[in-house]
This record gives C-alpha cells, structure tokens and sequence, in this order.
C-alpha cells in the first residue's frame, strides 16, 4: 500500500457551482458542456489526480419556482454516460460514478459498469448510494424508508458483484477447431432469489478488467458506516475537524477487520474538502468572498436548510443572528449522518448565520481558503494525525480553479514527498495500490 496521499476531484453533472456562473470572464455556453468536462478531467489527469468523482442525484430538488429558477444543479448528465465519454479522452485517471440502489436494477447497473471499465481500460469505480429522494419520479408518492434503502442496497451490491463473477476472465477461449467461443465449465448461474431481488444470471458481458469495479460508499450513519466496512474500498466522509476524521476512519478500519474480515488497508478514507487556494492567503480569501459575493444568500439558505434537515429554515433570519438549533432533532428519512454533523457543527462553534452560510458552502464539507503552504500543512497534519488517507477535492468547478489547485498545491505536495509524480500503473486498482479480486 502506497503512503501517498491519494486526490479525488469532486464533480457533479451540471457544470458551475453556486454563483460562480455570473462571472463577468465566465462563458456561461461552455459551462457543463462535454468539451468543458474533457477539459477538466484533461487537467485533473496532469495534476495526477488518482480520481475523477461524479456525484449524481435524481431530483431537481424541491420545486419552487424561486430555487428552480437559481439552481444550476437542477438538470446534469447522466453520470455514467458522461464518464464512458470521458473514458476515450483520458487514459490515466480513475473515473468513479455515483448510482443509486433504491431505482436500479442490480443486472442493468452491472452491465453499465462493466462498460465503463471496459472503455476505460480498467479504470472505472461506483459509488453506491441509496439516494437521498427521488421516489416521487419512480412510480411513488413517498421515498422508501432509511432502514429499508440500506437493506436493499446490501442485497443489490452482493447481485451486482455476484454477476461480476458470473465468468471467469479467461472464459472465451475462442477456440477455432473445435468451435466453441466460450468453455462452458467457466461460465455459472447466480441463481439469486432474495427478499428484494431475483436475478438468474449470468452477465451478458465479460468479467470487468480490473474483477470488479472499485467500490465507493459515502453513508456515514449506523448503516452506511456498516455497508462501507462491508464492500467499501474508497470511503467519503464529511467529517471536519482531526478528531472526527481520525474517530471515523479508526472505527471503519476496525469493523472492517472485525466483522467481515478484511485487510484495512484496502480501505481509503477520503474526507472532502472544499479547497479556494491562491498565491497568498489574502489572494485566496478574497477570491472566496467574490465567489459568494455572486450567490444569492436567501436562495443558498434555503436549499441549506432542506438539504441538512434539522426543521429550521435559516433564510428566516438575519445574517447577522445566532444560528438556530432545535433542542430535538426533526426525524429525518434523508440525511441522517449530515443532519447530526450540522447539529453538532452549531453547537460547538456557535456560529452566526453568515459563519453558518460560509461553513456550509459545500453542503458541509470542510472548507479550506489559503495559500498553497496552508492546503499543504493541513492536509500533512490530517493525515499523520490518521484521521485520512486522501481528500475528494471540491471547487467551484470552473477551469480556472482546478488549474489553481492543480498549478499550486501538487507542486507542494510533491516536494514534499507527500503525492506521487506519476501514476503506479495502468487500472484504478493499480493507481491506488488495491488487489483485483479474485472471481468467487
């Protein structure tokens, strides 16, 4: 296992973040367009950057003609058609997509992940979710329960990497003399029949180049934290102070270890972070404020307020008013693990709501603003403290922002002796130092 640390660019399909759009240098026609993405992943694969990570939902949130009207993540690709474009124009970095278990089909998902890492060449990852809403736009007036989503999700993830398995890589012995194309005794049925599922099998497509597809899970509630310790090779957090990361980190490692038996390290714990870096701290904090400077702050609270849900809309107050924070926590069927992180962030710096709309400018994440040197030490401190083994990058996702971090902090990090200089091999699995499973 390599002791670099590892870069993910954190990326959704709709292009700009916030307001950054309103830019008087920004071409508004460009933004979310392939050409735009081919530019970015083009960049992030000069920086070294081990992945590229498409974030996905499948909602436009709520529909409210004041936030429709400001959100420019209400329409995006679909994630994985974007990344097996993206596939042909790169041939280095990782290309990890998010997809939901709730509104799949365990064999569609795995014939479109197989693809991918096929296109790629062995470079594709999946992120598993169960998605935060969406019911409404699949044949339901509700969204299926928590506990429910967790429960399907552990029984589609053993279908999808079951089906995976269904041939052995060296299957198609394409044997012209006898005439058989495949050997029929390194072919089998799944045969799975499940509460949730009943998949006969096999795939109808060859063993994925690297076994399967790196794995990525993101949940960080009592059953998130289980399935990542479960199949978990790329683990997000959005812990943001030492302790919680070093809390999280040790506690995935050891349930992994404990209750499923796995190395730890093949385990990578990936906080996110969003980063605003320039020459100097001032340069940087004055880039920050001219990008807020562009948002609409009533809007963001808003969407703030219905994304971490703690039953406060903080577009009610002032800026200027102590952040609200109810003494019972609303229960929540979306984000449980964000709305304790949020509940526990006001608590502890008591922030005002302008403090709050800064902190959460990246939906919770931790937000770093400074020079190089700053992003370096931090990320140093982080992980020698154990509290990460890397960091899923967040920007405003314009060009100019990933070649600042690109241009300014690998450099950094390299000197350092802290990130590589190349790529270790040709596959995901290879870049990050993780086995290729073995067919089961």
């Amino acid at each position: 296992m390599s002791s670099f640390i590892k870069l993910g660019a954190f990326l959704n399909g709709s292009g700009p973040h916030g307001g950054i759009w309103r830019h008087e240098h920004i071409d508004t026609e460009e933004l979310g367009t392939f050409a735009y993405y081919c530019k970015l992943a083009s960049r992030l694969q000069d920086g070294k950057f081990d992945v590229l990570f498409m974030n996905d939902t499948i909602s436009s949130g709520l529909f409210e003609p004041d936030l429709i009207e400001k959100n420019t993540a209400a329409t995006r690709w679909d994630t994985l058609t974007l990344l097996a474009g993206l596939s042909v124009v790169t041939d280095q970095i990782g290309l990890v997509g998010t997809a939901n278990t709730t509104y799949n089909e365990p064999f569609t998902l795995a014939r479109r992940l197989e693809s991918l890492d096929r296109l790629s060449e062995g470079r594709a990852g999946w992120n598993v979710v169960t998605s935060l809403e969406g019911g409404e736009n699949y044949n339901r007036s509700d969204h299926v329960l928590h506990a429910t989503r967790y429960e399907r999700a552990e029984e589609f993830v053993d279908v999808v990497l079951g089906l995976f398995n269904s041939w052995d890589d060296d299957a198609a012995i394409k044997d012209k003399e006898s005439g058989r194309w495949f050997d029929a005794a390194r072919v089998k049925l799944l045969n799975h029949r499940g509460k949730h599922f009943q998949v006969k099998g096999p795939l109808n497509a060859p063993r994925p180049v690297q076994g399967w597809p790196v794995i990525a899970q993101a949940g960080s509630s009592e059953a998130g934290r289980k399935l990542a310790a479960r199949i978990g090779e790329l683990i997000f957090t959005a812990a943001t102070t030492i302790e919680e990361g070093r809390a999280f980190r040790t506690e995935i490692r050891q349930k992994a270890e404990r209750e499923f038996g796995r190395n730890p390290d093949h385990l990578l714990i990936m906080p996110g972070v969003s980063v605003t870096v320039a020459e100097t701290r001032t340069e940087a904090e004055a880039k920050f404020d001219q990008l807020h400077a562009l948002t609409d702050n009533t809007i963001a609270l808003k969407s703030i307020s219905e994304f971490v849900g703690l039953g406060v809309d903080f577009s009610q107050y002032s800026l200027d008013d102590l952040a609200p924070l109810p003494a019972v926590l609303p229960d929540t069927n979306r984000h449980k693990s964000r709305q304790k992180l949020v509940a526990d962030l006001i608590k502890r710096e008591r922030p005002t709501v302008r403090q709050l709309l800064r902190l959460l400018s990246a939906g919770g994440h931790r937000v770093l603003v400074g020079s190089p040197t700053d992003i370096a030490d931090d990320f140093e401190e982080w992980v020698k403290a154990g509290a990460a083994d890397g960091f899923n990058i967040m920007t405003n996702q314009t060009f100019e922002a990933i070649d600042d971090f690109v241009r300014l902090v690998v450099p950094e990090l390299q000197r350092r002796g802290l990130f590589k200089t190349e790529y270790a091999g040709r596959t995901l699995r290879e870049n990050l130092y993780l086995e290729r499973p073995e067919r089961q």
